[in-house]
């Protein structure tokens, strides 16, 4: 794909945009195989361009000029490049200005941002996830495994939910998941925050369940912490001491090189009344050329 093909694309991408998040440009999928290196998110008024390669410096050159043009025809007043590729990954800001706080919007749902951290604090790829989850959830007792800044939690307190529970080792975090939660006048007297490393506090977890919904949305690698290829079995070993009689659980991956029967197959040998049901479609913006190498988000039923 040339460059002007690449900007046509993107305008029409970008046509549509309002407050909420929306990816105008996905290349991570390796569905345009030229621009495997970028993505280009609408944030409110915030356009953000993500570089996690470098690339030759006439080529970005030419990519940032032609982003600039579509970015002054737009609504955005900031535009803002991080380099992923780089150890800190540093945003700069190319145009406008930031506010101190800074807000992304999902169905109407509202996240405390940071422009600051290699992660800015909210993956609009689950989507579909939290709608699933917001479906399901009222008055129900839920299980946030990995909830880092809580965005399943606050689509659960939304929806009605009874009881979230949410678990990250991460405090810093769960802080801005409880920010979150006040940031969107949700109350917090029926939802915890557990600072803990999943893998060794099971029975902390265990005493406040049993659980209706249990969701698993761990990182594909953290060193020291987790390791998808083989932790990822220590947390569906427990399911049945965690689980109620009738409990859904919402197993995810974002793993390239591992495909979803690996978490089938983990199910199968482990936890096995817990029965496939089906796979979460993937978000039509995040386009890829492998399904199996993108987001896998699987739904399983405990059946006794």
């Amino acid at each position: 794909m040339k460059i002007e093909e690449l900007k046509d694309l993107i305008v029409v991408n970008i046509e549509d945009v309002d407050e909420e998040f929306k990816r105008v440009f996905h290349g991570r999928g390796n569905f345009y195989d030229d621009y495997n290196y970028l993505t280009i998110d609408s944030i409110d008024k915030i356009l953000f361009i993500v570089l996690f390669e470098e690339i030759e410096e006439e080529l970005e050159k030419q990519l940032l000029e032609m982003i600039k043009g579509i970015f002054e025809t737009t609504h955005h007043e900031t535009l803002v490049l991080q380099r992923r590729y780089l150890d800190k990954s540093p945003c700069e800001v190319l145009q406008g200005s930031l506010k101190e706080e800074n807000i992304a919007v999902e169905n109407s749902i509202k996240y405390k941002i940071s422009f600051t951290n290699k992660n800015i604090g909210f993956f609009p790829d689950m989507k579909i996830g939290h709608e699933y989850i917001s479906k399901i959830v009222k008055d129900k007792n839920v299980l946030n495994l990995f909830s880092y800044t809580c965005a399943f939690s606050l689509s659960a307190a939304k929806a009605g939910a009874k009881k979230v529970v949410n678990v990250d080792m991460s405090k810093s975090a769960l802080t801005i998941g409880r920010a979150n939660h006040h940031l969107n006048d949700l109350n917090t007297s029926n939802i915890q925050f557990m600072p803990y490393n999943i893998l060794k506090s099971w029975n902390r977890i265990k005493k406040e369940g049993p659980y209706d919904i249990i969701i698993i949305d761990p990182p594909s690698f953290q060193k020291g912490s987790f390791a998808a290829s083989k932790d990822y079995e220590k947390i569906i070993k427990r399911l049945d001491q965690l689980a109620g009689e009738e409990c859904i659980v919402f197993s995810a991956l974002n793993a390239p090189e591992l495909d979803s029967d690996f978490i089938k197959d983990i199910f199968q040998e482990f936890a096995p009344l817990f029965k496939f049901e089906k796979r979460l479609n993937n978000l039509k913006t995040f386009p890829s050329n492998n399904k199996e190498k993108s987001l896998k988000n699987l739904i399983f039923k405990k059946s006794n």
